[in-house]
């Protein structure tokens, strides 16, 4: 029985679905709504409820820095601007109640956003990017990546690959993992090899935002809505291995000689007072409007309470600890600056509703979002599996991807959110909600106190502060340890990933592990430079992932791409002019007076070197044309200079690398389309141009697993990429597996004849047996090759065919054409396709053997 979830592949097992975990029969998911936040919901119970609900109401993360954040002796380095929060360039509004602009958005317009992917009203439609003029300020939008880091990942293996639907055998060697091969220098790596002055990143980016949970990609089981009251904890303790001080993070509280730790004192190494016990018991009205029902979780900043508000419906609210002082003055200082956070509003983010006083106590006053953190739901597959069982890849990106927008808002409004990890996350039906506000901060505050939680935050953030690049850094490490048993995340691997090869699912899904690599860059400028940017390379990495796991035949479906065109199937597939070409800017300078620009390619170039002015966009199509010019020196020139004026400019190493194609230098061409996998890991077009480099130089299992990769995931590649499977895998005389990716190609491809064509010149060249060379000649009538050269091939078949059988002895039952395979059918039928090549050789000189060989390889006849 098939699953009727939407987007879901899966087949009902047991009663529920093997891949989106739907039990048979349910309705699918509503998308569009959100968590409740009034009167608690019913049918939530047990252990799992309590659970999820702790964890919803967010554990503030362990205090780290404290103050400016500042290195000693002068203030933090600016963080990267972020941008305004007005429309962007190229944006629409939609009216409310108005259907959502975004692709593959099914919302509506509510309240100023779309209900299902958070996109305000007034920023529909956004642009993909805007990449900035060489020596000047990218403006918004700029599609450069960053820069070593997943290219110079350490160690890498293949990415496994499935034995199925035709893709070949399964390649597991470490020789075929892509990040293995040199990487050409880019970004910051750049900016310190060649003494560039711009060492720092400052563009932004405007990308689509995200979709529903999933994004009709992959599917996501709902989680249901926890009654509040039952996700109360009985008895609220902090166990004494979880104590440690508030303010250097030694351990406090512990039992000595079978005694128990106290929950109250002051710590032995800094004398700063710590409590565990709760502030607050059931019954306490704060600021005369608050009833306390108990406790929830605990916190870095104490306990999480659950409350009525009595002025409002007795909904339900959370009272998280903000500032415990005996200094009134400080207290109200502390309150006022955090009020800013009422201003947010984004239906993805848990809203703030109050800040209030209690005994010389500050409390945020916010939402109750009745769901499932992530880290509770880890905990439940603990539990059920009886050992650590991460989410699978898909599942983890498609939480990301729904969460990412709101990061956007945050960030779009000058703010950072500083402590994300899995517990800041909660799932409710089929839509996830950012909680606990408490570590916002400004992006321009260098006074306030960083929190954050070890293993997740930022290495840079003690020096130089927070950041959008320090957010994305937590966004990659959460990324890890929801899909993988990420051991020593706090302590070998505080900074770092382990390497790629020993960790399986890195090995498994390669672009997956380039992805995470650049999040979480050491060099902050070497990460996304926003999280829209992260989402567009996740949504391409989400569908690649999806592929491999379904892991059957070709794709059929087109993806489409921000960033590049469609390749060109051609008559030679290999040829780098067949490549995806860069998709132009459309909010570059001169990108109308571009649509001018025409004629020849020599014509072209002489426009292109005297432009009305220079801007980007004018320099890359300098650098493409003088490359179908001819004219490398000029090409390759361009690229040097764009990279001098920004070594983050991944579009110049991508010439680079068509240039290192153009001259046969394969090995350089890998470089350069190895360092541009690693800028956008989503991308399929440097995967297919890393396999083209790799297939000249060598590399087989490289080059192989990187045109699965791209046949796998959208049908526009699959010509290409099944042209060079079948070339590689008849190289080594994997026949079938040849046979295959020829089949790849469907009838309605434009590639369709020539991969004919391939196919049955395989079969004929290859001869393993009559059947074969039957299949050869019936294939011929699909090709569109010219009469002289199908005239070949057949000639060639029935060689082959004639010497089978006078081998092997009659073949009755096959035939090849009109004729038997027998030794009397194959010479008929070679006679008479020498007969048509002569007729089709024009060289006398030619023509008369082709006759003379026709007239001895006739039968015999009986007069």
């Amino acid at each position: 029985m098939t699953c009727t979830q939407p987007g879901c592949t899966g087949t009902i097992v047991d009663g529920y679905c093997d891949v989106c975990g739907m039990a048979a029969g349910s309705a699918p998911p509503v998308t569009g709504t959100h968590a409740a936040t009034a009167a608690p919901a019913t049918g939530a119970a047990g252990a799992a409820g309590a659970a999820g609900a702790a964890g919803a109401a967010g554990a503030a993360g362990t205090r780290i820095g404290v103050g400016s954040g500042s290195a000693p002796g002068g203030p933090a380095a600016p963080s990267r601007p972020t941008p305004s929060g007005s429309t962007p360039h190229g944006s629409t509004t939609v009216p409310e109640g108005g259907a959502c602009r975004q692709p593959g958005c099914t919302g509506t317009i509510d309240a100023g956003y779309c209900d299902v992917c958070g996109t305000p009203a007034d920023q529909q439609g956004v642009a993909a990017y805007a990449p900035a003029t060489p020596g000047t300020a990218a403006s918004p939008g700029h599609p450069r990546g960053a820069g070593s880091s997943a290219a110079d990942g350490g160690g890498a293996t293949a990415a496994t690959q499935a034995t199925t639907g035709g893709m070949g055998p399964e390649i597991s060697t470490r020789s075929a993992a892509s990040s293995n091969l040199a990487s050409a220098a880019l970004g910051s790596k750049r900016a310190r090899e060649s003494g560039s002055v711009a060492t720092r990143r400052t563009s932004g980016s405007q990308r689509l935002r995200a979709a529903r949970l999933g994004g009709g990609i992959t599917t996501v089981r709902p989680a249901p809505e926890i009654d509040a009251e039952k996700a109360l904890l009985a008895d609220p303790s902090v166990p004494e291995n979880k104590r440690y001080c508030p303010k250097c993070g030694e351990p406090v509280g512990r039992g000595r000689d079978g005694r128990p730790g106290r929950t109250t004192g002051f710590c032995p190494k800094c004398r700063h007072p710590f409590s565990f016990d709760p502030k607050l018991r059931a019954g306490d009205l704060v600021a005369g409007q608050y009833e306390v029902a108990g406790c929830l979780a605990h916190g870095g900043l104490g306990w999480i309470y659950l409350a009525r508000d009595k002025n409002v419906s007795d909904r339900w609210v959370v009272l998280k600890g903000l500032l415990n002082s005996a200094d009134p003055d400080a207290l109200a200082a502390a309150i006022a600056e955090q009020r800013f956070l009422a201003q947010v509003s984004h239906p993805s983010i848990v809203e703030i509703y109050n800040f209030v006083t209690h005994d010389d106590a500050g409390y945020i006053v916010m939402e109750y979002v009745g769901g499932t953190s992530l880290k509770s739901i880890l905990k439940q597959r603990l539990q059920a599996a009886g050992r650590y069982d991460p989410l699978p890849v898909d599942q983890a990106l498609a939480y990301i991807l729904e969460i990412l927008p709101s990061f956007q808002y945050l960030h779009d409004l000058g703010l950072v959110y500083c402590d994300f990890k899995p517990d800041n996350i909660i799932q409710v039906g089929d839509e996830v909600k950012l909680i606990d506000l408490g570590g916002v901060r400004r992006a321009d505050d260098d006074d306030s106190a960083i929190f954050g939680t070890v293993g997740y935050q930022a290495p840079e953030v003690a020096e130089l502060g927070v950041s959008v690049g320090s957010d994305i850094y937590t966004i990659g490490r959460t990324l890890v340890v929801l899909t993988m048993e990420f051991r020593g995340y706090q302590t070998t691997y505080l900074n770092t990933l382990p390497a790629q090869d020993t960790v399986p699912v890195f090995q498994r899904y390669d672009s997956f592990y380039r992805l995470v690599a650049k999040a979480c860059a050491p060099n902050r400028d070497d990460r996304f430079v926003s999280a829209d940017e992260l989402r567009s390379q996740m949504v391409g990495v989400l569908r690649e992932v999806v592929a491999l796991d379904r892991g059957s035949g070709a794709a059929t479906t087109t993806v489409g791409s921000l960033l590049f065109d469609v390749p060109t199937p051609g008559v030679e597939p290999d040829d780098w002019r067949n490549l995806p070409t860069l998709r132009r800017d459309p909010h570059d300078a001169l990108v109308g007076w571009l649509q001018t620009v025409s004629g020849t390619p020599d014509e072209r170039l002489d426009r292109l070197m005297n432009p009305p002015k220079t801007s980007t966009e004018v320099l890359l199509e300098r650098a493409r044309t003088a490359l179908d010019a001819g004219k490398r020196d000029i090409a390759e020139a361009t690229a040097t200079a764009l990279l001098a004026a920004d070594p983050w400019e991944w579009r110049a190493v991508w010439i680079q690398g068509l240039a290192a194609l153009e001259r046969g230098d394969s090995r350089a061409a890998q470089a350069a389309f190895n360092a541009v996998y690693g800028q956008v890991p989503g991308e399929l077009a440097p995967k297919l141009a890393l396999a083209q480099a790799s297939e000249q130089a060598g590399d087989g299992p490289v080059a192989e697993n990187l045109y699965i990769a791209c046949a796998r995931t959208d049908a526009t590649y699959v010509p290409m990429a099944a042209f060079g499977l079948a070339r590689i895998r008849a190289g080594r005389a994997d026949i079938d597996g040849a046979v295959a990716a020829y089949r790849l190609v469907p009838p309605q491809s434009s590639a369709y004849r020539t991969a004919r064509a391939g196919l049955a010149e395989l079969l004929a060249r290859a001869n393993r047996g009559l059947p074969d060379l039957a299949e050869a000649l019936r294939t011929l009538d699909d090709t569109s090759m010219s009469a002289r050269r199908r005239a070949e091939l057949t000639t060639l078949i029935y060689r082959e065919a004639l010497v089978t059988v006078e081998k092997s002895g009659n073949k009755a039952d096959v035939r090849l054409g009109p004729w038997k395979g027998t030794p009397h059918g194959m010479r008929l039928g070679l006679e008479e396709a020498l007969r048509e090549l002569a007729r089709r050789t024009p060289d006398l000189s030619e023509r008369v053997p082709l006759v003379d060989e026709a007239n001895a390889v006739r039968p015999w006849s009986l007069w």
